[in-house]
This record gives C-alpha cells, sequence and structure tokens, in this order.
C-alpha cells in the first residue's frame, strides 16, 4: 500500500495555509473599514472647518450680487420709464407748438392775403379774385 502520510502531511500545510490566507483576508477588511471610517471622520472634519466657512462666503456673495442684480434692474426699468415719460412730453410739447404756430401762421396769411386783396382792389379797381399765376382759368 501507499504510504499517505506525506500526502496528508501536504494536505495540513495546505489547510493551514487557507485558513491563515482567510484570516489576512479577513484583517485586511478590517483594517480597510477603519482606514476608511478614519478618512471620512478627517474628510467631514475638513469639510466643517474649511469647506463650510467658504461656502458660507460664497453663498452670502451670490446672495449680495443677486440683490446687487435685482437692485439694478430696479433702476434701469427706473430709468426706462423715465425716459419714456420725457420723450412722450416732449413730443407732446412740439405738437402744441407745431399746432399755435399753424395756427397762429394761417392768422398772419389769412391777414396778409386780405390786405394783399385789397390793396389789388384798391390799385388795380379789380372786385373780382384773380387766378394764381400760371393757372389759364380754361377748362
Amino acid at each position: 500500500m501507499i504510504d499517505l502520510a506525506t500526502t496528508n502531511l501536504l494536505l495540513g500545510i495546505m489547510a493551514a495555509v487557507s485558513i491563515l490566507e482567510a484570516l489576512c483576508l479577513i484583517g485586511g477588511g478590517i483594517a480597510g473599514f477603519i482606514a476608511y471610517r478614519r478618512v471620512m471622520r478627517l474628510v467631514d472634519g475638513l469639510e466643517q472647518r474649511q469647506i463650510m466657512p467658504v461656502m458660507a462666503r460664497v453663498n452670502g456673495i451670490l446672495e449680495d450680487v443677486k440683490g446687487v442684480t435685482m437692485r439694478v434692474n430696479e433702476e434701469a426699468e427706473r430709468v426706462d420709464h423715465a425716459i419714456r415719460d420725457t420723450i412722450d412730453r416732449v413730443d407732446e410739447t412740439a405738437d402744441r407748438v407745431r399746432a399755435r404756430v399753424r395756427t397762429r401762421a394761417s392768422r398772419l396769411v389769412g391777414l396778409l392775403r386780405g390786405v394783399r386783396t385789397a390793396i389789388e382792389v384798391f390799385l388795380g379797381g379789380e372786385t373780382g379774385h384773380r387766378p394764381p399765376a400760371g393757372a389759364t382759368g380754361r377748362p
């Protein structure tokens, strides 16, 4: 019969090595978990000490910028409204001036035509209306 002592010895060594490998894997997993917890605590601490104050300042600046932008938009709308009102008033004033000039000019033109007609009648003795220059009076 074949001597199994050597085979049994090798199988025992392989079993022991397998158990050792399993223990190393378990130990590595536990060490990895502990390292993970420490790193996360460090990251949380950095976040609390460094990032949170910076984020608070950035958010404050963004709020200020938002407020300034809103005020600028309101002022721009106000200026636009004021400019439109001013343009409307200028247009209205120009219309009034134009109407008054037309009224006074038409009165003056009427007066001058009356004086001219009176002079023509007085000097020329004509009693009727003379056609304007260039008009033939033919149908």
